[in-house]
């Protein structure tokens, strides 16, 4: 394995992989920009359409952690082409159901299998690369999400409303399978590994390493997710133009994010989950107390800087508790994740029917603020094993 590991003859496979990461983030977030439409064409509200949302979230967090382990010793590139082959069928199930029913079926193939995906994507491409790149590796391959947080949702959202989104999901299938096709032709075999006590996740549970970073991914996914959700109530209360420029200074923030992420992340690990907190805490203050469009534009800017290094710094915190086992600790920490995603929206939920959009940045405040104190007193849980 020791000769596979070459960072800059591997860095067109790492890209590949972030492709990976951007159709992956594209099937999960894809019903979001849809989902009046979905909702007319099967004849249900769009708070029951959000099911389609939710469902692939439960089944990412509850089938994640299991099926991580039970493929843990299978072949990394023939598991990489079956999960994509999984979310080809899961968006094409999707584009031709009839039924409501039909389609949750379509979501729920395509949570588990995102839930197999995320851990092992990571860890996969973290063989490819010199030990002292690994983090640099898991920010390239992350930078997917980055790419189609900020392109390839409004893109795709864009063609849905326009050419119907049945054509949105039969695209993401048939570029699912077509990428699952390259892979297979250029990624390196990498074998598994042999399950045993050490990598069980009961194992995994008993590290205080891994401890620390569930709870702060649980703290910074739960207060950055909560707020996004309603991203649209708060350009509207801040009086902002609209949510388009929000987009795009929240995008700007996000590719920055990735080129700092990317510099820094080996060296100083520890430093970046302290500023995933400062800055989070920063920027929902700035929300709170500026009404001035260039400090609002400002705000945006760093909440993308916040919001895009999440999967790469707590991700790569989580390799580094552990010296085998790499993909069912990641698949801890994404189930923390999922989690968090469900817990912040719902909560974020609730506060904004009964107190309001600002109720939320400041309960997200207060939150940022527990993850930096927390993150502080955890600094050395941050370095090499």
């Amino acid at each position: 394995m020791n000769e596979l590991r070459n960072t800059k003859k591997n860095l067109p496979l790492l890209i590949l992989m972030a492709s990976i990461t951007l159709m992956a983030i594209l099937c999960e977030l894809m019903p979001s920009g849809v989902l009046p439409q979905m909702g007319k064409m099967y004849g249900i509200s769009d708070s029951k359409a959000g099911i389609l949302v939710g469902i692939y979230a439960v089944s990412s967090a509850i089938f994640g952690i299991y099926l991580v382990s039970a493929t843990i010793s299978w072949s990394r590139k023939k598991l990489l082409f079956l999960l994509l082959t999984g979310f080809s069928i899961s968006n094409i199930i999707v584009s031709l159901a009839t039924s409501f029913e039909t389609a949750i079926v379509g979501r729920l193939l395509g949570g588990i299998c995102a839930g197999t995906l995320w851990p092992m994507i990571t860890a996969y491409g973290m063989q490819l690369v010199d030990i002292d790149d690994q983090g640099k590796a898991v920010t390239i391959i992350m930078s997917g999400i980055t790419v189609g947080m900020s392109v390839g949702i409004p893109f795709m959202t864009w063609v849905g409303n326009y050419f119907g989104y049945r054509v949105s999901f039969f695209i993401l299938g048939i570029s699912l399978f077509i990428i699952a096709v390259f892979c297979h032709m250029k990624l390196p075999e990498m074998s598994g590994e042999k399950l045993s006590k050490r990598n069980s996740p009961f194992t995994m549970l008993k590290n205080s390493g891994i401890i620390v970073v569930i709870v702060l991914t649980f703290l910074g996914v739960g207060s950055n997710y909560g707020l996004y959700t309603f991203i649209t109530n708060l350009v509207s209360n801040r009086s902002y133009p609209d949510i388009e420029i929000a987009q795009m200074f929240f995008g700007i923030g996000s590719v920055i994010s990735v080129f700092l992420t990317m510099k820094f992340i080996d060296k100083y690990l520890s430093t970046l989950m302290i500023s995933v907190y400062l800055l989070g805490a920063g920027t929902m203050a700035l929300f709170y107390l500026c009404h001035e469009i260039v400090c609002i534009h400002l705000a945006f800017v760093l909440w993308g800087i916040t919001f895009g290094s999440l999967s790469s710094v707590y991700q790569t915190a989580t390799a580094r508790q552990v010296k085998e086992g790499v993909a069912v600790a990641n698949s801890i920490q994404s189930t923390s994740f999922n989690f968090a995603i469900m817990a912040g929206s719902s909560g974020a939920g609730y506060l904004l029917d009964n107190h309001g959009i600002m109720s939320i940045v400041i309960a997200a405040f207060g939150v940022f603020a527990i993850g930096l104190v927390i993150s502080l007193l955890s600094q050395k849980k941050f370095k090499s094993v």
